[in-house]
């Protein structure tokens, strides 16, 4: 069976010298493919590089993540358009969205930081309209504020994909309405988490997606620890049988999905 990793961060790996190290292992449990994503100008340079060194392996996104959005968000997005026009070019826009999980307590920060990154999404969005490109979605505590954003930007929703999602499922039934995508993490592995075991019950597996979001939210049995694109397969595995799917068939199905998503054969100029 072949997996594809559809969000994970491998800084961190790089900059410690380990990548190449995650890299096999990753191969040697059948992810043969990952997708780096950018959370801020501080890694696009470093994913660009990396899908270029390891071509056909590794590929990667841009965009502004709402925890790294401050008063300084038009500069940080100042070159973002650019990787669009350099080869290897970006698979999708993100992770892009909306974080209200940790706000400040002081209600007019609070406001003030709601405020920039709802700014820095729509300019995020409207840039991915202009693109025609796919966009990872990050929503945490903001669901309904994103569906929002994405309905009034004009963003073709078939190119919108949810990633971690962790809501139940009324909230994946307005994804599914508006023909958007979701992706699910290892979360899916951990107990007491009935409204997401019915939340991918009830999406299927017909736009269905799987991430490590690795080096975070390791699964069962390894969570707390590091995580990394090889524990993908225990994902898949678990919502092989939510889903009563058997798992090579659900591995190619997720694989089909994932390729026509991002249309990963497109990120080079030609």
């Amino acid at each position: 069976m072949s997996w594809i990793d559809t969000h994970c961060h491998l800084q961190s790996f790089f900059r410690k010298g380990e990548l190449e190290a995650v890299v096999q292992r990753a191969e040697e449990a059948g992810v043969e493919k990952v997708i780096t994503v950018g959370t801020s100008p501080e890694d696009w340079t470093d994913y660009q590089q990396l899908s270029k060194d390891y071509d056909q392996k590794i590929y990667y996104t841009a965009g502004l993540h709402p925890g790294y959005v401050d008063e300084s968000w038009a500069e940080q997005l100042s070159t973002l358009g650019n990787f669009w026009e350099i080869s290897p070019r970006p698979v999708a826009l993100g992770e892009v969205g909306l974080d209200y999980f940790r706000l400040p307590a002081d209600a007019r920060k609070a406001e003030e930081i709601v405020f920039w990154q709802k700014q820095a999404l729509r300019q995020q969005l409207h840039l991915a309209r202009e693109l025609g490109c796919p966009v990872i979605i990050h929503s945490r505590a903001a669901f309904e504020d994103c569906v929002s954003e994405i309905d009034r930007s004009g963003v073709n929703w078939e190119q919108v994909v949810f990633h971690c999602f962790t809501e139940g499922v009324t909230e994946i039934a307005k994804l599914m309405e508006r023909g958007g995508w979701a992706s699910f993490t290892g979360i899916i592995t951990f107990p007491k988490n009935e409204n997401l075991s019915q939340a991918i019950k009830y999406y299927g597996a017909e736009k269905l997606m799987i991430e490590t979001d690795s080096p975070y939210l390791a699964p069962v049995p390894y969570r707390g620890k590091r995580n990394e694109p090889n524990f993908l397969p225990i994902i898949g595995t678990q919502i092989s049988e939510h889903l009563e799917i058997p798992l090579p068939r659900l591995a190619e199905k997720i694989l089909t999905n994932s390729h026509d998503f991002f249309d990963i054969v497109k990120n080079k100029l030609v």
